[in-house]
């Protein structure tokens, strides 16, 4: 057996393994990869499992606290003293004291309970709890960011894989031309400057050829590094351009499903906490403390001194009386960040109906395009066929014929942008209603 044989024995072979070696990708395949892959989907994640976490602290300052606590003394010093009486006292003998600290301990355990503490603890509490709610939000925005980057990478993919299908076609088109055109002069039916015409055309389409391919290349990278991939990995986008509908079957917008709009509600609520928290350091406060210890080792003169537990309890009341205004400043300046945050949320509902709007004539003007753009190929394709008709019949010269491929190749591309541009508009469209 040949070499040259064994050759395409081995690639008939292998072909099936090479394809089956390449990953077929749909859009939805493409979106959860992306979820799962995204460092920004994964930092919010962890934002909002932290969150979670704060809720169970802050929940905890319910609860009364309990605590150990130690102490140990080693010394080798003592007090000694002699305690001496006057002299009209001589007759009681002077009395010596020793005190000895050495290993002398304190042990116990107590527990403390905040009865009142003008709404702090509870504020605190509902502060994380907004903070949870608004994490959730977040992961819930990057989200929609994320299968936003994911469906333009993944409809780039498919314009330029149907761009390179499109510059493949032209460039056949072109060279049946060539070959009739050399036909025809080598039996002196035409001129050489008609087969140049058609070489020019040529050089052009392989140059559009060209820059599809290398437009295919960076476009699977691109999907590749939006879905987590590596860059070189063998992908294959599996859908193509669905069949337009109309835009009335598009959901209808609501801005307030967005999750912007859920975490300005909630910066809002958080302001309003924060007014709570404020006023709380300036109201009075109460609390409770229980506590067991046990003492052992003070000597005196050599017995000791402390050998037993004991049991107290403390109440705690700290009312503030007059701080110059501070408090209620502070509560004030609160109030103003809340109406700060409500200004924010005005100013970002217009903006929202603005961007629907927006989204909603982009999206008009792209089922628009794409129907347009389609009918303008179906005329180009008609009109190259009566002009090769023409034109094979002397009836229509070559510059007017190669025009007439130019034209059709021109109205396939735009009908391939158009229809990308339409996938890429109902995403945006409907991440800005709320819907996505």
């Amino acid at each position: 057996m040949s070499t040259k044989r064994i050759y395409i024995v081995l690639i008939c072979c292998l072909f099936p393994f090479l394809l089956g070696a390449q990953q077929l990708l749909s859009l939805e395949q493409c979106r959860e990869m992306a979820l799962a892959n995204n460092k920004e989907s994964a930092i919010a994640q962890q934002t909002q499992e932290k969150a979670g976490y704060d809720v169970k602290a802050y929940r905890a300052n319910f609860l009364p606290m309990f605590s150990a606590n130690g102490t140990y003394l080693f010394s080798s010093s003592k007090f000694k003293k002699d305690i001496t009486f006057p002299a009209e006292l001589s007759f009681i003998p002077d009395i010596p004291i020793e005190l000895g600290l050495n290993n002398t301990f304190i042990a116990g355990v107590s527990a403390e309970q905040p009865l009142y503490m003008g709404g702090k603890i509870r504020a605190a509490y509902r502060m994380s709890t907004i903070g949870k709610e608004m994490s959730e939000s977040n992961r819930e925005l990057t989200r929609t960011e994320v299968i936003m980057q994911t469906d333009e990478a993944y409809w780039t993919c498919i314009k330029v894989r149907e761009l390179h299908l499109s510059a493949l076609k032209y460039k056949e088109v072109v060279e049946e031309l060539l070959r009739n055109v050399e036909n025809a002069r080598a039996v002196g039916l035409k001129q050489r400057n008609d087969v140049l015409k058609v070489q020019v055309k040529l050089n052009e389409a392989e140059l559009q050829l060209r820059r599809a391919e290398n437009a295919i290349r960076l476009a699977r990278m691109n999907l590749c590094h939006t879905i987590g991939l590596p860059l070189n990995s063998p992908v294959i986008v599996s859908e193509s351009f669905p069949e337009p509908t109309s835009i009335n079957s598009e959901p209808t917008a609501d801005i307030s499903l967005r999750p912007e709009f859920e975490l300005l509600s909630k910066q809002i609520d958080l302001k309003q906490q924060e007014i709570k928290l404020t006023r709380s350091d300036f109201l009075p406060s109460v609390g409770v403390r229980g506590s067991y210890n046990y003492y052992d080792g003070l000597k005196f003169n050599g017995d000791k001194l402390l050998e037993k537990g004991g049991f107290s309890a403390l109440i705690s009341v700290s009312i503030p009386l007059f701080e110059w205004g501070k408090g209620y400043n502070k509560v004030k300046a609160a109030r103003v960040e809340e109406n700060i945050a409500k200004l924010r949320k005005m100013d970002a509902e217009e903006k929202m109906s603005l961007e629907v709007a927006q989204a909603m004539n982009a999206l008009d003007e792209a089922y628009l395009e794409t129907a347009l753009t389609a009918h303008s190929l179906e005329q180009a394709e008609e009109n190259m066929k009566v002009s090769k008709n023409m034109y094979e019949s002397g009836m229509e010269t070559l510059a007017d014929h190669l025009e007439a491929q130019t034209v059709w190749q021109k109205a396939k591309t735009e009908l391939i942008n158009a229809q990308a541009s339409l996938q890429i508009c109902k995403t945006s469209y409907r991440k800005a209603a709320g819907k996505l």
